[in-house]
């Protein structure tokens, strides 16, 4: 197995936070990985994306020009990103954010999830990136999300650590909804 996902977004969605969970999740499963960040110098409203690599064997690069997923938390990475997709990749797209994107590409899956009304209903809009994680891996079982659940205290930083119970439930909210539209 050797998978590739770019997550992408604007700055401040928390895109490479929720990278680096991935990542930790997957260690933690025993996998190799590769993270790689890519962000614009303004940062906070610039774009960024990252590349996760999971794989029972070693990872040659960690750079894919044809990733098996990607979740998109905005119209702009739908529309650089889903192209790249091949056939019997996934699509996770947040339509909070692109409500009238319809992408579409043949042999490829796609999941619209309102990530920040699902987030807002949680108590917390930030938390849109771990929504859309849940649904990203309840829909291709790269990681388990119990797994994601044990990485948080790795990957958020101390001063947030309150806010693990309800990351996991936006984890887990996502996770449900995408098994709702299977």
């Amino acid at each position: 197995m050797n998978y590739s996902t770019i997550m992408a977004g604007f700055g401040g969605q928390g895109i490479l936070m929720i990278g680096n969970l991935l990542a930790f999740a997957a260690i933690k499963q025993g996998l190799n990985v590769t993270f790689f960040p890519s962000y614009g110098v303004e940062m906070r409203g610039g774009t960024a994306n990252c590349t996760v690599t999971i794989s029972n064997r070693e990872v040659g690069s960690p750079v894919t020009s044809s990733p098996n997923g990607v979740i998109a938390m905005n119209e702009p990475s739908v529309l650089k990103f889903g192209p790249m997709i091949p056939n019997g990749g996934f699509l996770l797209i947040n339509s909070s954010v692109c409500p009238d994107e319809n992408f579409s590409k043949e042999g490829v899956a796609v999941a619209r999830i309102p990530c920040n009304e699902i987030a807002a209903s949680l108590g917390n809009e930030k938390l849109a990136s771990m929504v859309a994680l849940g649904g990203f891996a309840g829909h291709t079982g790269l990681v388990t999300i119990e797994s994601l659940a044990e990485s948080l205290e790795e990957v958020l930083p101390s001063k947030v650590h309150k806010l693990i119970p309800l990351n996991e439930k936006a984890l887990r909210e996502g996770a449900a909804l995408v098994e709702k539209l299977k």
